[in-house]
């Protein structure tokens, strides 16, 4: 891009990998014993999600705030997409076609004191200059200084990873020494090749930070990697993930020779087998024939 970005980001050849979260299924493993009556489904750990307030100065933050994580990155990146979709929302937080449109900060209460914090996107082209001196003169010290701040998710488009922009903001949060996770987001865009490649060069390319930087593929519309999100952002926030509902299947699962309605099994067995003895009874009384012969045969 022809910039200078800093030795620990551009070293992107040879440097060593970041450490790697592991996925969580999306299903609880079931009993292998027969027969499986139940299945489980987590649900979402951040589904209740609900706005709370709009911040235009820092003197405004609330105060009842113990922990938050911030959600950055460049407009049109999907970023607000990233937060409706952990939220298991539609529209939460409000995704605009129009790059720089949230120019506050948006607090969303996922429990008591604890909260997700929309940024504003930057990097907006269309936005007036007064717009962006707003953005650094409010996010600025907000990441610099707010002490309820656990860690920020930094939003990049997996097409278009490790920006001017992004390598800026990485520069000025990463002194806090609190966590960084980067999301992928638009990964479904790519083939499975190029988002292996993507993840181990971004991977290499923050591999300086060490454990404070951690990153990982994500699609809101194939709704993937919400399980590895949900995992980091619910351990900053000290969130207990929500406990798995039971919910029965659709049809009782059959025991080994079990009918599911004996009485109508009996009738119907009883109704071939008198079938089958008339079948076999009429045979019996019918005389055998001989063939008669084919077209140009001799009869005999």
């Amino acid at each position: 891009m022809g910039i200078n970005k800093p030795a620990i980001l551009y070293q992107f050849a040879g440097a060593a990998h970041a450490p790697r979260i592991p996925l969580v299924g999306r299903s609880a493993v079931l009993p292998q014993r027969y027969p499986r009556t139940h299945t489980r489904f987590p649900m979402p750990i951040f589904r209740n999600a609900s706005f709370q307030i709009t911040v235009a100065h820092l003197r405004d933050l609330p105060p009842e705030s113990v922990a938050e994580v911030a959600f950055a990155g460049r407009s049109n990146a999907g970023k607000s997409s990233a937060i409706n979709t952990l939220a298991d929302h539609t529209r939460l937080a409000f995704v605009s076609k129009t790059p720089g449109r949230t120019q506050h900060l948006n607090y969303f209460r996922l429990a008591e004191g604890k909260f997700f914090v929309d940024l504003p996107g930057y990097g907006f082209a269309k936005a007036p200059e007064a717009v962006r001196s707003e953005w650094d003169g409010l996010v600025g010290p907000y990441l610099a200084g707010r002490s309820p701040l656990k860690g920020v998710v930094l939003i990049m488009d997996s097409r278009h990873p490790l920006t001017e922009l992004d390598i800026a903001l990485i520069e000025w949060f990463a002194p806090t020494d609190k966590p960084i996770h980067i999301l992928l987001t638009k990964a479904d865009k790519l083939t499975r090749q190029q988002q292996a490649d993507i993840l181990r060069e971004v991977r290499e390319g923050v591999a300086s930070l060490g454990e404070q930087c951690s990153v990982q593929l994500f699609s809101s519309l194939k709704k993937t990697g919400i399980e590895q999100a949900e995992q980091v952002l619910s351990r900053w926030l000290d969130l207990q993930p929500a406990e798995a509902v039971e919910k029965p299947p659709t049809k009782r699962v059959l025991a080994p020779g079990e009918k599911r309605n004996p009485e109508l099994a009996a009738r119907l067995a009883a109704r071939k087998a008198a079938k089958a003895a008339k079948v076999g009874q009429s045979a019996a009384r019918q005389p055998d024939k001989k063939k008669a012969p084919g077209k140009g045969g001799t009869g005999g």
